[in-house]
Order: C-alpha cells, then sequence, then structure tokens
C-alpha cells in the first residue's frame, strides 16, 4: 500500500512541525513557502517544499502540491493589512485548483476569533454566516472551502489563541495598563494544535470544531503568572469602567469527535522558552 501524502499550505508557526510530526509518523509530506530562504531549510527536514505565493492568485507549483490525500490550508488572514476580502480571494483560488486535483480530505486552520464576545460559552454552531462575525472574512474562506462537500471531507478547526514557547503573554502586556484581567482566555498551546491536527490528518472527520485549552484561567492570573516566572515587568490592573465582554471557547464537539488528550489543559501551566 502507498504512503498516505499530506500537503500543507503555509509551512509557519503551526504547520512546519506539524509537518515534522507527520514525517515521523509515516506520511509523504509536501509544503509551501513564501520564501526562497525557507525553501532551502524546508528541503532539509526532508518536505518535499515548493515556493508558493497567493497575491491572492497562485505564484507558484499549486497543482504540484495538491498531488496529495490530504491538504491542510494553515495560512494567516491578515485582514487588517489586506481587508475582509482577500483571504476569501486566495481561498477561492485554492478551492478550484482542489477540484481539478487528487485531494479527498482538506482541513482548514481557522480561528476562534470568528465569534463575537456573547458572554458565554460559545459553540460551533453560534456562527455560520459572515454576517454574524467579527471576523467576516474567515467565516467567508471557512464557507468556501466547505462547498467541496460532498465530493471531499472537509474539516475546520478554529484555534484559539496560540501561545507557547516564544510567544509568551508576559512580554506582550510587560508593564502596561490592563482594563481586562477578569476576562476568561480561550488559549491553545501549539503542541496541542500540532497534536490536534496530526488526529484529524489521521481519523479524517468532518465538520466544525474549536480548538482550544479546556480551561480558562483569567488574563490577570496568566499575565501575573508569566512576568513572574520570565521577569518581565507587571501590568498595572485596573477596574474597566464596565464590564468587559467574553467569551468562553468549548472544544467539547471535537473532544467528542475524536480521540486527544490535551498536552496543556491549562493555560497557567503551558510551556515557554525555546522550541528544540
Amino acid at each position: 500500500m502507498s504512503q498516505e501524502i499530506v500537503s500543507i499550505i503555509g509551512c509557519g508557526w503551526i504547520g512546519l512541525p506539524l509537518a515534522e510530526q507527520l514525517l515521523s509518523a509515516g506520511y509523504v509530506v509536501k509544503g509551501s513557502t513564501t520564501t526562497a530562504e525557507k525553501v532551502t531549510l524546508l528541503r532539509q527536514k526532508k518536505i518535499d517544499v515548493h515556493q508558493l505565493l497567493l497575491n491572492p492568485e497562485p505564484i507558484g507549483d499549486l497543482a504540484a502540491l495538491l498531488e496529495a490525500d490530504t491538504l491542510v490550508i494553515d495560512i494567516p488572514p491578515k485582514a487588517a493589512k489586506t481587508g475582509d476580502d482577500f483571504h476569501p480571494l486566495q481561498i477561492q483560488h485554492i478551492i478550484d485548483a482542489v477540484q481539478q486535483s487528487t485531494v479527498q480530505h482538506v482541513i482548514y486552520v481557522s480561528s476562534t476569533s470568528v465569534y463575537p464576545d456573547l458572554n458565554r460559552v460559545v459553540v460551533e454552531d453560534d456562527i455560520t454566516i459572515p454576517e454574524q462575525s467579527p471576523s467576516p472574512g474567515l467565516v467567508m474562506a471557512e464557507r468556501l472551502v466547505q462547498t467541496l462537500e460532498p465530493e471531499r471531507s472537509v474539516t475546520i478547526l478554529r484555534c484559539g489563541g496560540l501561545l507557547g514557547y516564544d510567544r509568551n503573554p508576559g512580554k506582550y502586556v510587560a508593564g502596561k495598563t490592563v482594563d481586562t484581567g477578569s476576562v476568561p482566555v480561550n488559549y491553545l498551546h501549539p503542541d496541542d494544535a500540532v497534536g490536534i491536527l496530526t488526529v484529524l490528518v489521521q481519523q479524517k472527520p468532518a465538520g466544525v470544531y474549536n480548538a482550544a485549552a479546556p480551561l480558562h484561567p483569567t488574563r490577570e492570573a496568566i499575565y501575573r503568572k508569566s512576568c513572574s516566572e520570565f521577569g518581565y515587568a507587571l501590568p498595572t490592573f485596573v477596574e474597566p469602567p464596565k464590564p468587559v465582554p467574553y467569551k468562553v471557547i468549548s472544544p467539547a464537539k471535537l473532544l467528542e469527535a475524536i480521540a486527544y488528550t490535551f498536552h496543556y489543559p491549562d493555560p497557567l501551566q503551558f510551556l515557554y522558552g525555546d522550541r528544540d
């Protein structure tokens, strides 16, 4: 039996360690990067790498990347720089090409930023159309990927805020004034993002799933611990003039669909420092 081929569009902060994990699990892995410099690095790691830009039309050999069984799309939307319409256009070009390819399973890495602050636990069905979301471009992209159904299996993974290793919360708030200390966090450690995506590649559940650590301490608790442990200046915590809206992201649907145990269920225990 031939080895399963997984292609990752976007070998960045999550895509690259995912590629390495899949390689170690015996998959053939293809990947894309936007820079010639990183082509050399990925090639050294035994990834079948292709330089690809999405401007929003593809510049590079997208067809070669789509000679695969499973496609993982993990590219940042950057809506603040490009507007809400640019990322859906990128995704539309990919989807058009997938229609002509051998790909049978598509995983699209989205974000829990699609949810508004509803002051409660939020679940996947709380957002189904762009008009409901503060990040309409992401929801538009999700829906474009879902047009591949039912001919192909589609998994949408909405990831919480990625923290861990060199992304340390203390350095982002050191010495600042914070009025959102009472708000619960919805973080995801990169090891868990990679672990969950690996299981999704293996088990191929169709549907939309949230991925966030099951525990939700307050921002103040996170910031205090991080600043204390790593020597950052503690922020000044002040009471806001009115309650700050919030959301609590539930990963319950994901954990019902796949066999997965979080490495870091509590953001207060996230691992920081060098990745290797």
